[in-house]
């Protein structure tokens, strides 16, 4: 039986803490204010773990990140399971660990997985992505069960900006909807998304077969057409016409897209990404709803 801390109780640390019991595992979950777990069958600690666990799975946002690292020293490999870039240094969530506390073995686990489904147990599939074959399997062993199927992949870095760039693009779809746009252009939004994710991925050094997979489309399907998805929530009500500030204090948690946006741009300078690129300026307020879509519209007519 494997022992597993997870470390952030928000919606999908819980998810992830109820899916390890599942899958056989002992749990510890970390919360920054236990009191505030309202999952019954789970019991959180102010805690942070420090040993005797086999795996750690970091589920906080990415801009806190490096703040939770702080706190404490991994005595195990640790699992990233938030998606982001962070903001004031450019870095997927993997260079965080291993600025920290470098040589701490790290994997990411990423795919179309929203929490309240995982939570209930409903079948779902992700990817643990690590260039370790045997901390892949390790994770997997650990995590999966019958109805929460895990593949391995050994491309973390196009796991990672995946996992970042379709929270961009989820905000981009609802704001194509709440605009009242039509399906017809979040399809095509979604379609150009994928070759933009692409072009990202290979300019960090990913690979353009991660981003086919469930890291990449398959994640970027879910949250460009599942209200559940808060960067989809987010972009819908600035369709509509709400201020960010409105939007986000709409939103039920972190709208991780709205700082991942600018971070992607800097990351990946010099790489074509215009769809990211309007929803920055939409986001810093340089462009509007009318002006980011007619300013994609009016881009040079070219081969797909």
């Amino acid at each position: 039986m494997s022992s597993i801390a997870v470390v952030g109780a928000g919606a999908w640390g819980c998810a992830l803490a109820r899916q390890a019991h599942r899958a056989g595992a002992t749990v510890a979950l970390w919360a920054r204010d236990p009191a505030r777990v309202r999952d019954p069958s789970l019991t959180a600690s102010a805690i942070l773990p420090e040993g005797g666990h086999d795996l750690i799975l970091l589920s906080v946002p990415v801009q806190h990140l490096r703040a939770v690292l702080g706190r404490f020293r991994p005595r195990a490999p640790v699992v990233v399971c938030g998606k982001g870039i962070e903001a004031q240094t450019g870095r997927l969530p993997l260079e965080i660990v291993d600025a920290v506390h470098p040589g701490v073995p790290g994997a990411v686990l990423s795919g179309p997985n929203f929490a309240g489904e995982i939570a209930a147990g409903l079948p779902a599939a992700a990817i643990v992505a690590a260039t370790d074959a045997a901390l892949r399997a390790s994770v997997i062993q650990a995590l999966a069960s019958a109805q929460f199927r895990l593949y391995g992949n050994d491309d973390p870095v196009g796991a990672q900006f995946g996992g970042a760039a379709k929270n961009v693009m989820a905000i981009a779809a609802g704001v194509v909807i709440g605009a009242g746009l039509g399906d017809n252009a979040r399809a095509a939004l979604i379609t150009r998304g994928v070759a933009e994710l692409t072009r990202g991925a290979a300019a960090l050094g990913g690979r353009a077969e991660t981003v086919a997979g469930l890291s990449g489309l398959g994640d970027l399907l879910l949250t460009c057409t599942g209200p559940a998805s808060r960067n989809y929530q987010c972009g819908l009500a600035l369709g509509r016409g709400s201020t960010l500030a409105e939007a986000l204090a709409a939103a039920p948690g972190v709208v991780e897209g709205v700082a991942t946006a600018p971070a992607l741009l800097a990351r990946a300078e010099g790489v074509d990404l215009p769809i990211c690129r309007a929803v920055a300026d939409l986001l810093a307020g340089q462009s509007t709803v009318a002006g980011a879509v007619a300013a994609l519209l009016a881009r040079p007519l070219r081969d797909e």
